[in-house]
């Protein structure tokens, strides 16, 4: 900081002056010239101040210097840390701690659900939820009061698991689908839909998440939604997506469970 004997709106008027018509404070030799740098304004402002005072500041400048380095020095780290953007696992960390904590709000559960289905769709966080210790709560969450809850914990499950076979088998060892199932007959459509979301993702190019899924009598649930009335166009759309799939796999390996599909009313769509 420069200290000069001049007030600082002095030294700028008159900087502003020399620029206009030349007037102002300004010595006569100075008439006429403008400023070409900040330095040059720095260089004039020194050269126009009271040495006396310049002195007086120069030496108070190095009496404080120490101490105001150190306290700028904390100050500076305070303001990183405080910007400091946590890591992709620590939000993943927060926000299963929310899951795992029985006392914290239907908000913050919420919004810990929402984190997540935003931070498991790079596969590496996907394959991280396990090892934090996120499968388990997600799972459970899936048997929550709150329907917006269960749809949410579905969608993050279909999310983490869709094409990853790692994370597919480790959701379906923890036997989570035969709640999945369950909740495809909801009469919300936004949970059923969530429910069917998480077991396409699953079974897909999974012959064991496949054959789980008939064990579970997973079919008889896809009849469901396809034979009830109220049930919503785009839903029993996402049924039939999944049984041509399911067709197309079974009839190209010759596997047992391609003769379900010959029964009504599936016959009609994969015939």
């Amino acid at each position: 900081m420069w200290a000069t004997g001049k007030d600082e709106a002095e030294i700028i008027a008159e900087a502003e002056a020399r620029g206009g018509d030349g007037g102002g404070n300004s010595p006569a030799g100075d008439q006429g010239q403008e400023f070409e740098s900040l330095d040059s304004i720095l260089q004039w402002a020194i050269g126009n101040s009271d040495p006396d005072k310049l002195r007086e500041k120069a030496a108070e400048l190095e009496t404080l210097s120490a101490d105001e380095l150190l306290k700028r020095q904390v100050e500076i780290k305070e303001l990183m840390e405080m910007l400091k953007m946590p890591s992709d696992a620590e939000l993943m960390k927060t926000a299963i701690a929310d899951l795992n904590n029985s006392s914290v709000s239907l908000e913050d559960r919420k919004r810990a659900l929402q984190e997540l289905l935003v931070l498991v769709e790079p596969i590496d966080n996907a394959n991280d939820l396990e090892k934090l210790g996120g499968l388990i709560p997600l799972i459970k969450q899936l048997n929550n009061a709150d329907e917006g809850i269960r749809a949410t914990s579905a969608w993050v499950l279909g999310k983490a698991s869709q094409n990853n076979a790692l994370v597919q088998n480790q959701i379906l060892g923890y036997g989570a689908l035969r709640r999945l199932v369950n909740m495809g007959y909801s009469s919300s459509a936004v949970e059923a839909a969530k429910a069917l979301y998480a077991i396409s993702s699953l079974i897909r190019d999974n012959e064991h998440g496949q054959e789980l899924f008939l064990s579970e009598n997973g079919y008889a649930m896809l009849q469901h939604i396809l034979s009830t009335a109220g049930n919503s166009a785009r839903l029993q759309k996402k049924v039939v997506s999944l049984l041509a799939y399911l067709a197309d796999f079974h009839l190209s390996t010759g596997k047992s469970q391609a003769s379900f599909l010959s029964k009504p009313p599936f016959h009609k769509i994969c015939s």
